[in-house]
């Protein structure tokens, strides 16, 4: 059963009734807000509802973490996770094609209406587990942007996170790549004060996980050994700051911080949050003995 809202083509074959992964109220005050408005408002309407799933939700921001990869208008794009069309449209603008996998339907429709002028977006609704079996298609690139560490959550075979991997890596073109965006457990912001994104625990990446399942991140060490254990041959690792989410500046192996330029740590809207130190004069100790990568706050990976 195919839907259709604008040029969005909403695939509802795979959908069990039932929405999996939900931020509860505030979805539908975003689904108001995307039927009713352009994109060109969404920065006043941020501004004035002070909200954080607004914030995370709508702002352009987020396209940072994307827009600058060349993907190009003969490639096409498998985005796994799409949520509410953060990353979606951007990847639209520059793809053939846009294949979303989302869980929630309500997400989908959010996705959908703010992206409606598209006409190469497809969503189908589902847990990807179930979804992939049934893909035919390979895809130039394919992208999970804040959606790896839900792999314990909805993949139900042993060793979650390689086997998600092994799994994305079936539908790969040739010469294609993976794109993830992920935390580090290990990131400065945690050991400075911040609550670890998922579980709203103090530490708990740093110790582990040792009080919560069904999410993880991961060091660079473990995001390596997962990518060598899944077969893949290339990973080249990206650091955005302050995160992922709204990076600022994306840094690389090739060009890595200055002393003194990581000067942006008090970024936590979701939480609140102690401040255990001056963060950036830690930076600049980590960046001295060059382990930024280690103690970076964010990685953006891209896998061949």
């Amino acid at each position: 059963m195919v839907f259709q809202i604008g040029e969005v083509k909403l695939n509802y074959n795979h959908y069990s009734g039932q929405d999996l992964y939900s931020d509860g109220e505030i979805e539908n005050v975003l689904l108001d807000i995307v039927k009713n408005n352009s994109q060109s408002d969404y920065n006043r309407i941020i501004a004035e509802h002070k909200s954080w799933p607004i914030l995370y939700h709508l702002s352009h921001l987020r396209e940072n973490i994307i827009s600058w990869i060349p993907i190009q208008k003969n490639e096409t794009v498998l985005e796994i996770g799409s949520g509410c069309g953060a990353i979606t449209g951007c990847l639209a603008k520059s793809a053939k094609a846009v294949t979303c996998i989302e869980l929630s339907e309500k997400r989908s429709l959010i996705n959908a209406y703010r992206n409606a002028k598209y006409n190469n977006i497809e969503i189908i609704l589902g847990n990807f587990e179930d979804i992939e079996r049934s893909l035919t298609e390979t895809y130039d690139y394919i992208t999970l942007i804040g959606v790896f560490e839900y792999g314990e959550k909805y993949i139900s075979e042993d060793n979650a996170y390689s086997t998600f991997l092994n799994k994305i890596k079936r539908h790969l073109a040739p010469g294609g790549k993976v794109i993830i965006a992920i935390e580090n457990k290990l990131g400065m912001k945690y050991w400075a004060g911040c609550k670890e994104d998922h579980t709203g625990e103090y530490f708990e990446g740093i110790e582990d996980y040792s009080n919560s399942e069904g999410v993880k991140t991961f060091s660079k060490c473990e995001m390596e050994q997962l990518i060598i254990q899944a077969g893949f041959e290339k990973s080249f690792f990206y650091y955005p700051y302050p995160d992922y989410k709204f990076p600022e500046v994306i840094y690389s192996d090739n060009y890595l911080p200055k002393l003194g330029e990581l000067n942006n740590n008090i970024v936590n809207y979701d939480q609140e949050r102690t401040v255990l130190f001056d963060e950036t004069k830690a930076f600049n100790s980590v960046i001295k003995a060059g382990l930024f990568p280690e103690f970076c706050n964010s990685f953006l990976i891209i896998i061949e």
